[in-house]
């Protein structure tokens, strides 16, 4: 293989790959100055002049010339006069002999290794640059084409034909994925994995919804309301706290859209998520209140030392804060990052009762773990809904419909008296 061919076959290579010709001129002669310290111990007195488009290659060796008895003739930059008049009977000792090296002369195996050097640089490159790309993308939104789905992943192909991945835990429940499809998700990470960029996606991640409402509301993408916070319960529902940074923008309105416009795209994206846009306050109680929404509150208790909030509300409310499967207070509790116990306001029950009086019925460790939670007198355990008392105790349901009916009991016996 001559010297064009090897370069030209790099260059076109390289070329496919994207790789620009400064890089491609570095690469090639990192590589023939290896070969050249293979072969002599050392490149410091080689010239290597290179011409990518014409596919030229000249390899040159300089040397000093010395006399044959000289101590220096085996320096690497010193030839004997005898061997350097063979190359031109007119050089004397003293003078410069620049010899042009040909590729054929480091042997067939060293220009095809040299050949798969170039080829492995410029794939270790692409992958550089491939990590290197999607490390600058990750937290922003990339569309890709659904290639394969397996079980525990789905692998989508970008308009490189780069490989992208959504683990299962990354993707919304009621998503459903099809050869072919074109799926949104954000950049959640990049990895090196045996050498090679492995890139994840993701639609779970609250930055996906983010950089979903920065698309669709002007004003969040031109910075005149900030999304103080986001939870989400993917593929159920989600909570954005925003705020406006001028008076005259009403940030909830401006995220929903005249009837509701701007938020039905995102809300048809993410598999009809139920999204609630709150606006952040720094009033804590009024924050509250506003993430129990729909729930209305009557009156609240906080401890900021534990980072917990006592919320009480009429029966009728106490489901509303709860929500389906508890998703409304846990996401509640994770936007204000505050511990919220609802309790419901009692109507029935004037006269109230310790629950030390009940030790004959109910067992010490099931009263210690209620008193654990901070209900120690039946009115307050009776406050609280059998779903909150499931969630705040380790206790079993049916110990816990158990002291409900011993204390309803009780309490009922002392009005009728």
């Amino acid at each position: 293989m001559n010297s064009s061919v090897l370069i030209e076959s790099f260059a076109e290579f390289a070329k496919f790959k994207n790789i620009d010709r400064p890089t491609m001129m570095r690469i090639l002669e990192d590589v023939f100055r290896t070969m050249i310290r293979k072969k002599w111990g050392t490149d410091e007195n080689f010239d290597i002049i290179l011409n990518v488009e014409k596919g030229d290659l000249e390899i040159w060796r300089n040397r000093e010339i010395v006399d044959d008895n000289s101590e220096d003739i085996w320096d690497h930059d010193k030839i004997a006069l005898s061997d350097a008049q063979k190359i031109e009977p007119d050089f004397e000792v003293g003078e410069e002999v620049s010899e042009e090296i040909q590729l054929e002369d480091f042997g067939r195996r060293a220009v095809l290794t040299a050949r798969q050097t170039l080829i492995q640089r410029i794939k270790d490159m692409e992958k550089e640059l491939l990590f290197q790309k999607y490390k600058d993308l990750v937290g922003e939104i990339i569309s890709g084409e659904v290639y394969q789905v397996w079980n525990r992943e789905v692998l989508l192909l970008d308009q490189d034909e780069n490989e992208l991945l959504i683990p299962k835990g990354e993707q919304i429940p009621k998503d459903r994925y099809r050869k072919g499809d074109v799926v949104r998700a954000v950049v959640q990470r990049v990895e090196i994995v045996n050498g090679n960029p492995k890139i994840i996606l993701s639609r779970t991640s609250p930055a996906f919804l983010e950089r979903l409402f920065e698309n669709e509301v002007p004003e969040i993408y031109d910075g005149l309301i900030a999304i103080k916070k986001i939870v989400r319960e993917p593929g159920e529902r989600a909570k954005v706290a925003v705020e406006s940074f001028d008076d005259r923008i009403d940030p909830v309105g401006a995220c929903v859209g005249m009837k509701g416009s701007r938020i039905h795209s995102i809300v048809r994206e993410l598999e009809n998520e139920n999204i609630d846009v709150i606006n952040y306050t720094d009033n804590l109680e009024l924050y509250i209140q506003r993430a129990l929404s729909p729930a209305k509150i009557t009156s609240m208790k906080i401890d900021n030392e534990n980072k917990r909030v006592s919320v009480f509300l009429k029966p009728d409310q106490v489901s509303l804060a709860i929500g389906k499967g508890g998703q409304n207070i846990k996401l509640a509790s994770r936007l204000v990052d505050m511990e919220i116990d609802v309790f419901r306001e009692s109507e029935v029950y004037e006269e109230d009762i310790s629950l030390e009086e009940f030790t004959d019925e109910i067992e010490d460790w099931v009263i210690a773990e209620l008193r654990r939670i901070g209900l120690d007198t039946a009115k307050s355990v009776l406050a609280v809904s059998k779903e909150d008392l499931l969630r705040r105790t380790e206790l079993e349901e049916e110990t816990i419909d158990d002291v409900l009916a011993i204390l309803r009991e009780e309490l009922e016996e002392e009005d009728n008296q």
